[in-house]
C-alpha cells in the first residue's frame, strides 16, 4: 500500500501562484509514476500532469502547460506542483495520485492510489 498526503492548497487571486506537496509513504518503491488531477464542482476528474518515479520526465495537459510544473525530491518522496499564473478556471479540488504500472497514464482510471484531495480556489 501506498499512502498520499497532499497539502498547499488555499486561496489566491488570478495572476497568483501555489505550490502543492504530496508525500508518499508505504511501498513507495512500487510506484512508477506521480499524477496530479483535479476536479472543480460538476465537472469530472481532470488531468493536470505527471512525473515518472524515477525520472524527471513530464507530461502536462495543454491547458496548464506553460503555467504549471512538477517536480520531485525522492530522498523525501514528496512531489511538488508549481502552479503560477494562475486563472479562476482553474480553481478545483486538487489531488494526487500515484501508478504502479509502467504505463504513464492520463486518465485517473489508471491510478493506483490516491491522496485526500486540496482546495485550490483562485478569485478574478
Amino acid at each position: 500500500q501506498v499512502q498520499l498526503v497532499e497539502s498547499g492548497g488555499g486561496s489566491v487571486q488570478a495572476g497568483g501562484s501555489l505550490r502543492l506537496s504530496c508525500a508518499a509513504s508505504g511501498r513507495t518503491f512500487s510506484i512508477n509514476a506521480m499524477g496530479w488531477f483535479r476536479q472543480a464542482p460538476g465537472k469530472e476528474r481532470e488531468f493536470v500532469g505527471v512525473i515518472l518515479w524515477s525520472a524527471s520526465t513530464t507530461y502536462y495537459a495543454d491547458s496548464v502547460k506553460g503555467r504549471f510544473t512538477i517536480s520531485r525530491d525522492n530522498a523525501k518522496n514528496t512531489v511538488y506542483l508549481q502552479m503560477n499564473s494562475l486563472k479562476p478556471e482553474d480553481t478545483a479540488v486538487y489531488y494526487c495520485a500515484a501508478e504502479k504500472s509502467s504505463v504513464v497514464a492520463r486518465w485517473a482510471s489508471a491510478y493506483d492510489y490516491w491522496g485526500q484531495g486540496t482546495q485550490v480556489t483562485v478569485s478574478s
